[in-house]
């Protein structure tokens, strides 16, 4: 569902619901004038624990509104509502592991006027650097306001500033958009946090898996099954507009790829493969379809239009060829296959010609994913273990993001700076979702209903 950004006009207070029709540009807050007292909407309870107030990097208070009326999102009403926002983009903001922002929890409230005059003296008193403030209003057709302010503490000076109107079911969008405003400001980067992730939802013993293709928000929010389980659903990935999800369906060991679209939530079948077939994946420009299929005990990749229709076979050479990630700009593939006698990373043309070698390492390499900024490539480093490993596309600069016991399948985030996995635990064979950051420093675990592997990130939502 589309969400539409809308203007602040003049202040928090004075603002109507009429304002808001259209997508414009927000004017300044009134940061720069004297703080409210108390009384007029200043900082209301109390701090819990005052050790959270020790170098609190960016405050994130609840977003309070104009009146606490009831509203069908989460919480029941506009007061309670402004709490859960903001949880939501604490939660963004911490899990990225750039910043040390310190949430409503933690904090005590602020009054509705004082979203647009920030009391500085009192952040900088307690250590913020940055403040991030924002309300939410109810209208009368049911529909949420929710506003949000960027502060430099320290210059007393406001940086950013947007607002959505939303259903109440798209709330936790509009929290999504606001941590992405604050990243991208603070850290130059694109955003990411208003996204989705599709991914394969693992039930049943190890030797008999039930494997359903699902769908959630970023942060593992808003999770749904699309398909029942009654085949197996493989490697699923995101249509470069975010409309569709094409994926892998094995039934009694037939293998085809299908194309869900995610607006009307009717599939369509692309192609049926008469061998095994493995990994499809979409073209930058949605046209084209790669994925590999194994004839004859030689495996090789092909290209078929989204469409459907005849499939063009891209690689001819003795052994395995798997994979097929394009570059951003559709000129090149990346791939892998054990064609040298050891499972290596190769790139060649999209049209299939001018292969070429691009790894040369011990162990051997799987998965590879061109980053969508078209700098790295993500694969498989197997070797012992299974880690997530990143290199340039000339397959130099190798780095490792993980050093767990079988790490694989790794895709990018919309920014290219994030790489999600996912990890089957040693013994009990269980499977879980993971992201992990460039510095391989930040890694966490995704929250899903079941156990969950083939992740896959989708662009950011329009």
């Amino acid at each position: 569902m589309m969400i539409r950004k809308i203007a602040l006009f003049l202040g928090v207070a004075a603002l109507p619901v009429a304002a808001f029709a259209q997508a414009q540009s927000l004017p300044a807050s009134t940061a720069s004038q004297a703080a409210p007292a108390p009384d007029e909407g200043g900082l209301t309870g109390s701090v819990t624990d005052e050790s959270e107030w020790q170098d609190l990097g960016i405050a994130i208070p609840a977003f309070p509104t104009d009146s606490p009326v009831p509203t069908a999102a989460e919480g029941g009403n506009t007061a309670a509502l402004g709490q859960n926002l903001a949880r939501v983009v604490f939660n963004d903001l911490r899990n990225n592991g750039l910043f040390k922002p310190v949430g409503p929890d933690a904090l005590p409230g602020i009054g509705y006027p004082q979203v647009t005059a920030p009391s500085f003296d009192v952040w900088r008193g307690r250590s913020a650097e940055m403040l991030v403030q924002g309300f939410v209003k109810a209208a009368p057709d049911g529909k949420l306001t929710v506003g949000c302010y960027l502060y430099d503490v320290a210059l007393g000076s406001e940086l950013a500033r947007q607002g959505y109107v939303v259903q109440p079911s798209d709330w936790r969008r509009a929290a999504h958009k606001c941590a992405d405003m604050v990243y991208s400001r603070l850290s130059g980067e694109n955003p990411f946090f208003d996204s989705k992730i599709a991914y394969i939802a693992e039930t049943g013993p190890k030797d008999h898996r039930r494997k359903q293709l699902a769908i959630m928000d970023s942060d593992g929010a808003n999770h749904r099954f699309i398909t029942n389980g009654q085949a197996t659903a493989l490697t699923p990935r995101y249509s470069p507009d975010y409309s569709k999800i094409v994926y892998l369906s094995y039934l009694n060991g037939y293998p085809r790829i299908y194309i869900y679209d995610i607006g009307s939530g009717q599939q369509r079948l692309v192609t049926e493969g008469r061998g095994p077939t493995f990994a499809p994946r979409w073209s930058p420009d949605g046209k084209w379809i790669l994925y590999s299929m194994a004839i004859g005990g030689n495996t090789d990749i092909y290209r078929v239009s989204a469409q459907g229709g005849a499939s063009t076979k891209l690689t001819d050479s003795p052994g395995i060829d798997v994979g097929g990630s394009y570059s951003p700009d559709g000129s090149k593939i990346v791939f892998e296959s054990d064609r040298s006698g050891s499972q290596q990373v190769y790139v060649m043309n999209a049209d299939g010609s001018n292969q070429r070698r691009i790894t040369f390492f011990g162990g051997r390499a799987a998965t590879p994913e061109w980053s969508p900024r078209g700098d790295q490539i993500a694969f498989t480093h197997i070797g012992g273990n299974f880690r997530i490993a990143v290199m340039n596309p000339n397959g130099g600069d190798l780095r490792f993001l993980t050093d767990s016991w079988q790490d694989e399948a790794p895709t990018w985030s919309p920014n290219g700076r994030i790489v999600q996995f996912f990890r089957t635990e040693k013994g009990s064979g269980k499977t879980g979702i993971w992201q992990v950051d460039l510095t391989g420093r930040n890694e966490r675990k995704l929250n899903t209903p079941v156990d969950g592997s083939d992740p896959a990130w989708g662009p950011v939502l329009p």
